[in-house]
């Protein structure tokens, strides 16, 4: 009993400072745990901000007009535009315009009135309207754009190139060119707006 008594009370004391230490050693654990759920929560959070911002760019991609233009060659003496709507949202076209590349005001702007919906392809045949900008015989490029209303604004897509060669009044060749198209511009936003609203309004009235 004397030998028990003797062996606690040499162990008492680091028996003592392991008690001491348990409060502190839960601190510290609760702290790193602690700093570990923030982590993951964090990363949870930039995670769902990331997810937020895809399904937003790609609720916009998809809702926003979006007009591919293309010219195609038939005959020799004919000649079609192809306006693709890639978007979903249904727009209204107001004017088609060629220009060539060299010349800084389109030589030819011709009004529609053509709804175009949503992953649908309007038509229409421009083989004078072409000779009209390019003369009989011409080489080089030229280029097409559209101006359309979607929402209650006028929009304007980018100048679409294309390399044609006429030859006695006959089409021999007509190729897109393959350079990058820029989104489409709101005119309303810039400079242009009133310009592009004129030349609207004045061929109109031209053609009443």
């Amino acid at each position: 009993m004397h030998m028990q008594t003797q062996w606690f009370s040499q162990h008492s004391l680091p028996f003592n400072l392991v008690v001491a230490y348990i409060p502190l050693l839960a601190t510290v654990v609760t702290t790193i745990l602690s700093l570990v759920l923030a982590r993951a929560t964090l990363r949870y959070a930039e995670s769902s901000d990331k997810s937020l911002a895809l399904a937003r760019d790609e609720f916009e991609r998809q809702w926003s007009p979006e007009l591919h233009v293309k010219l195609e060659k038939v005959t020799s003496r004919k000649t079609t535009i192809v306006v693709t709507n890639l978007g979903r949202i249904s727009v209204l076209l107001q004017m088609v315009q060629l220009r060539q590349i060299s010349m800084a005001v389109p030589s030819l702007r011709c009004i529609v009135n053509e709804p175009l919906v949503g992953g649908t392809t309007w038509t229409d045949e421009i083989g004078k309207n072409l000779f009209d900008c390019t003369g009989d015989d011409y080489e080089g490029q030229i280029a097409a754009s559209v101006t359309f209303f979607a929402s209650g604004r006028m929009y304007r897509t980018d100048w679409f190139r294309f390399h044609v060669q006429v030859r006695r009044g006959e089409i021999l060749r007509l190729d897109p060119v393959n350079i990058a198209a820029q989104r489409i511009r709101k005119l309303d936003e810039d400079d242009e707006a009133q310009e592009m609203v004129r030349d609207v309004a004045s061929a109109a009235a031209a053609g009443a």
